[in-house]
């Protein structure tokens, strides 16, 4: 199911759309866009909502790269990938030992 969401970004309203199950993943992000957003306007020394825009996507981009892991078991995945594999372990993990539930 599509929802509408209706967000402000630096004082701009925005009309989004989404899934009814990313709406709180939507919100955090607009949330985290805009206190960029604002943290670089109120630095005074860019100008236009369009630059600021820009330098935001970069600021984001970077610490998303950084996130990424470059070796080990992780190497290459994303985020998501990440959870998602964990959960898996986590699942794994659960059904190994919930046999020894019962010994307590």
């Amino acid at each position: 199911m599509t929802i509408r969401l209706d967000v402000t970004i630096m004082g701009q309203n925005y009309a989004l759309t989404c899934g009814k199950e990313e709406e709180a993943t939507l919100r955090e992000a607009v949330a985290y866009l805009d206190n960029k957003m604002s943290a670089i306007r109120d630095a005074g020394k860019i100008k236009g909502n369009d630059r600021i825009a820009v330098m935001a996507s970069i600021a984001i981009a970077a610490e998303l790269l950084l996130t990424k892991s470059t070796d080990g078991p992780f190497s290459g995945m994303t985020i998501s990938e990440i959870k998602q594999r964990l959960a898996s372990m986590h699942t794994m993990l659960d059904n190994a030992l919930a046999p020894q539930e019962n010994l307590f």
